[in-house]
């Protein structure tokens, strides 16, 4: 990503903590006096602005009259607990709450670059890659604290005994796939979407821009859905009894 103009601000005023918490961390950045990434600084914008949204929606929280926003996440969470729960997860209460917030921060990582002047964290590849390792962590956490831990290893082993071996090497081959999947969909199709924005913006002036940054919009919302569906998929593979 090129330095856009809250990159270039943080890169003037706040190079100093950048670089001080790298050397903390035994890192040096490749240009000291530009520490700051594009990815990154979009990545704290996001997160700075859905604090203020959740703040402002507990502000007005209300058993009897609630307002529009609050509609808004209480249908978005019942329509992931419905979804959780018709992928096969049991008691998908109990796991909803990160469901949720991975979906809101993907789209909203998504939706900021339809601003001008902004960038999509999503199409560097280093965030999808720490959300997907986030939700890998996640669904093996889950199947530990729902199975055990000697049942949820059985899982990796499968149903006969002197194939485990063979097994559970193959079922770790796709627990690491798993992971280049989610990374790969969700960097691909951010990149190649805002990349062809880009090129139609340049070459049209009104209609095409427009029909390319709805679709934009589309993908943004569609590839947070895709993500988090996935994320609920092997959250249920792992928490399965069955399985």
């Amino acid at each position: 990503m090129e330095e856009n103009w809250l990159t270039a601000i943080f890169n003037t005023y706040l190079a100093g903590p950048a670089n001080a918490i790298l050397a903390l961390a035994g890192m040096k950045a490749n240009d000291p006096a530009h520490p700051w990434e594009t990815w990154l600084v979009m990545e704290i914008l996001v997160v700075a602005l859905l604090v203020a949204l959740v703040l402002l929606v507990r502000s007005s929280l209300s058993v009897d009259r609630p307002g529009r926003l609050q509609h808004i996440f209480e249908s978005l969470m019942e329509f992931l607990e419905t979804q959780a729960s018709d992928v096969g997860i049991h008691h998908p209460g109990k796991y909803v709450n990160f469901f949720g917030t991975l979906f809101i921060f993907i789209l909203a990582m998504n939706l900021i670059g339809s601003i001008p002047g902004f960038e999509s964290p999503t199409m560097s590849v280093y965030v999808p890659a720490a959300l997907a390792v986030c939700a890998w962590i996640y669904y093996h956490v889950m199947g530990v604290i729902e199975l055990g831990p000697w049942q949820y290893l059985k899982t990796f082993a499968g149903p006969i005994l002197f194939l485990a071996p063979l097994m559970f090497f193959i079922e770790i081959i796709g627990h690491v796939a798993r992971m280049l999947s989610l990374t790969v969909r969700l960097y691909g199709n951010m990149f190649a979407g805002e990349q062809i924005t880009t090129v139609f913006i340049g070459l049209t002036y009104l209609v095409i821009p427009v029909v390319f940054m709805a679709l934009h919009v589309f993908v943004a919302f569609l590839q947070a859905y895709v993500f988090t569906l996935l994320t609920m998929i092997y959250v249920s593979m792992g928490t399965s009894q069955e399985h």
